[in-house]
C-alpha cells in the first residue's frame, strides 16, 4: 500500500497541471494550455506533433467541428506558439480578435485520453484546454489511467461548537474530499431534530457575494436569509460547498464576469469559456447529509437540479422552501437568465 491509489494519482495530476507539468494518459503526454511554459511547449513539440484539445462548447464558439462530440482535437500549426494556444482557449479577446482559424480538427485516433485531459483541467479549475503529443512518458511524469473517473469520497476531519450571532448553539463540521480536492462545510444552526424533515440550504461558495458583498449576484443575501430562517425555525443545516462560480473556480468566474461586461449572459459566458451551464456536483450535498444522519429535508432552493439530485440520491425532499432575496438592478439580468435558461423556480 505504499503506491498511490487512483484517487491520489488524480490529485497529483491536478496539481501537476496547475504548476505547468504535463501528465501522461493512455500513451499521450498532456499539459494545460493555461500553465504550460514556452520552454516546455518547445520540448513537447520536439518530441511529437502538437494537438490542442478544447471542449465541445469552446469548439462551438470557434465554429470548429467537434468530431469527438464533447471535445475537439485541433491540429496545431507549425508556426503556432503558446500565445496562439491561449488565444484559442481563452475567449477574453474573441471580440477584439475574432479570427482564430481556420482550425483543422481531427477525426482519427482515440479521443479518450484527450477527453480525460480536459476533464482534469476542469477539475483543476483551469481553462478546459490541453495541449499534447503522442509519446511515452519521461521519468517522473504522473501517469493517469484513462478510465479513472473523478469521484469524491468525503471524510469528516474536524467539528466544533461555533457560537454565531444569529444562534449561539451552532456547530461547524469540516469535510475533506479524499481525492485531495476541496474542503466543504456543514453548519448546524440551533438544535437539529433529525426525526423530522430538516431545514437545509445547499449553498455554493461565492467569494464576491458572500465575502465582498457584490451586488452582481444574489448569493450573499441568500446565504444570510437562509441562516436567519434556520435560526428562527429553531434549527437547520447550511451546507457550504466549495464550488465557486458554478463549479468553475474563482479565476474562471472572473473570466466569465469579463465576458458578461462584453455583453454575454451567464450561460453564454460559460459556454464561450468551454464550460457547461453549471459544472457543480450536487451529489456532494446529499452525501454530507447522509453522513450527518439526515434523510429528509425541507430544501431552501429555487434550483430544480438540486431537488432532482437530492431525490436521485435517496434524500427525501419533504418540501421546497423558495428563497427569493437580493434582487438589484445590477443582477436583475442574471436572475432572469437563471429562470429562462436554467429553469429556476418562482
Amino acid at each position: 500500500m505504499l503506491s498511490p491509489t487512483p484517487s491520489e494519482i488524480l490529485a497529483r495530476a491536478r496539481a501537476d497541471l496547475r504548476t505547468g507539468l504535463p501528465v501522461a494518459i493512455g500513451g499521450v503526454l498532456l499539459a494545460s494550455v493555461e500553465t504550460v511554459s514556452t520552454e516546455r511547449l518547445a520540448a513537447m513539440r520536439a518530441a511529437g506533433e502538437l494537438i490542442l484539445t478544447i471542449s465541445g462548447r469552446r469548439a462551438e464558439t470557434l465554429k470548429a467541428r467537434a468530431y469527438d462530440g464533447d471535445v475537439a482535437r485541433v491540429a496545431v500549426p507549425e508556426e503556432a506558439d503558446a500565445a496562439w494556444l491561449r488565444a484559442v482557449a481563452d475567449p477574453a479577446n474573441d471580440l477584439r480578435s475574432p479570427m482564430k482559424g481556420p482550425l483543422r480538427t481531427l477525426r482519427d485516433g482515440d479521443p479518450v485520453p484527450w477527453r480525460a485531459g480536459v476533464t482534469l483541467a476542469k477539475a483543476a479549475h483551469l481553462l478546459p484546454a490541453v495541449v499534447g503529443i503522442v509519446a511515452p512518458p519521461p521519468p517522473g511524469i504522473t501517469q493517469v489511467p484513462p478510465d479513472v473517473t473523478l469521484t469524491a469520497t468525503m471524510t469528516e476531519v474536524a467539528a466544533a461548537r461555533v457560537p454565531l450571532a444569529i444562534e449561539r448553539a451552532s456547530r461547524v463540521h469540516v469535510f475533506r474530499e479524499g481525492s485531495g480536492g476541496e474542503e466543504h462545510y456543514a453548519v448546524e444552526i440551533g438544535r437539529v431534530d433529525r426525526s423530522a424533515p430538516v431545514l437545509v440550504r445547499l449553498h455554493s461558495a461565492c467569494f464576491t457575494g458572500d465575502v465582498l458583498g457584490s451586488v452582481k449576484c444574489d448569493c450573499g443575501p441568500q446565504l444570510h436569509a437562509a441562516m436567519d430562517a434556520m435560526a428562527a425555525a429553531g434549527g437547520g443545516v447550511l451546507l457550504y460547498l466549495n464550488q465557486e462560480g458554478r463549479g468553475i473556480g474563482l479565476a474562471n468566474k472572473m473570466r466569465a464576469y469579463d465576458l458578461q461586461d462584453q455583453g454575454f449572459d451567464t450561460v453564454e459566458a460559460n459556454h464561450r469559456l468551454g464550460f457547461e451551464d453549471d459544472e457543480r456536483d450536487f451529489r456532494l450535498g446529499a452525501g454530507l447529509l447522509k453522513r450527518m444522519g439526515i434523510g429528509s429535508v425541507r430544501l431552501m432552493t429555487n434550483n430544480p437540479r438540486k431537488l432532482a439530485m437530492m431525490m436521485a440520491q435517496d434524500v427525501d425532499v419533504a418540501e421546497r422552501v423558495p428563497l427569493h432575496v437580493g434582487r438589484t438592478p445590477e443582477n436583475a439580468g442574471y436572475l432572469d437568465v437563471k429562470r429562462a435558461k436554467s429553469g429556476h423556480l418562482e
